[in-house]
């Protein structure tokens, strides 16, 4: 008895090092974006610098040509060119900028602005509650909110990603009734179906509908890298309601409770404890977490790393 409560408590102590550990890749991922995105300001700088320093030098090259305009010595014509030549210099003053010049200067606000939030995230997986930076739609509609739902819970990518969590199920042997092979991972393949779609359905659909609640996630799109992680991330406890101000997040804290209570219907008796059903609902509530951070950075991963159009 006391060598299975050991080997329990290892396995604990496992699963707790893999959970932290499957932070560090995301993290290191933000902590570089960071510092592209400092090597791509420091640029900026430069136009500033270019235009002091004509500036300074302006002075120094009118002075000889105003002498030469006063010591009218010479013959008129070379006075009358050296006049014309003056005032055609003195016509931009110093340090003014050339149209072409202000093309350049105006790049680094461009590039400023935050990319957009696409559809699909590198064209599979879905992104449909996304709303670029900057973007204030109207409050979605109970049928918006459906067919959100419903596009999250039917799409081709679905299918995938409960196909990759079911396989992984299967082989660490989650739930023993449920078999194994192939026969035990159709079992899980259908509970795990039926955990998305109805959670999906319970959080942004049913409950925001009776809650007036817009459980789209606003990107920030600007800031720094921790502000912008800790508003991705506290999306799950706070999101907008349909007049636009801050409210409490019940549909995503309650929506995910009362679809792990469902579950219970048809997962396995020897599951069914409340520390399964608790360990259940904080592994629904930290995947939407990392989605959202990573919802909000995916833009200028896109952009900045891979170079290409988010």
């Amino acid at each position: 008895m006391k060598m299975k409560t050991r080997v329990l408590s290892l396995n604990l102590s496992c699963e707790r090092g893999n959970a932290l550990l499957a932070f560090l890749p995301l993290l290191v991922l933000i902590l570089f974006v960071d510092s592209l995105w400092a090597q791509d300001r420091s640029p900026s700088l430069a136009p500033a610098v270019s235009s002091e320093s004509a500036e300074t030098t302006s002075p120094d090259t009118q002075g000889p040509r105003q002498s030469t305009a006063v010591s009218g010595a010479a013959d008129v014509e070379a006075a009358g060119e050296s006049a014309a030549d003056a005032e055609g210099q003195g016509t931009q003053p110093s340090g003014a900028q050339a149209p072409g010049e202000q093309s350049e200067s105006a790049k680094p606000g461009a590039q400023n602005t935050p990319p957009p939030q696409p559809k699909r995230i590198l064209g599979v997986m879905p992104n449909f509650r996304a709303v670029s930076a900057g973007t204030i739609p109207p409050p979605p509609t109970p049928k918006q909110a459906f067919v959100i739902a419903t596009k999250n819970s039917f799409d081709y990518s679905s299918s995938i990603f409960v196909g990759i969590t079911s396989a992984f199920a299967e082989w660490t042997n989650a739930h023993p009734q449920l078999g194994e092979g192939m026969a035990g991972y159709g079992r899980y393949y259908w509970r795990g179906f039926v955990d998305k779609a109805d959670g999906n359905y319970w959080v942004i659909f049913a409950l925001p509908t009776v809650f007036h609640q817009d459980e789209r996630y606003y990107a920030l799109g600007k800031g720094g890298i921790w502000k912008r992680g800790i508003y991705a991330a506290d999306r799950i406890l706070i999101t907008p309601d349909y007049h636009g101000h801050n409210s409490f997040n019940a549909s995503e804290i309650l929506g995910r409770g009362i679809a792990q209570g469902i579950s219970l219907a048809y997962y396995p008796s020897g599951t069914r404890t409340a520390g399964a059903l608790a360990s259940k609902y904080g592994w629904a509530i930290g995947r939407d977490v990392l989605t959202n951070v990573f919802r909000e950075f995916w833009p200028d991963i896109a952009t900045h790393v891979l170079h290409r159009h988010p």
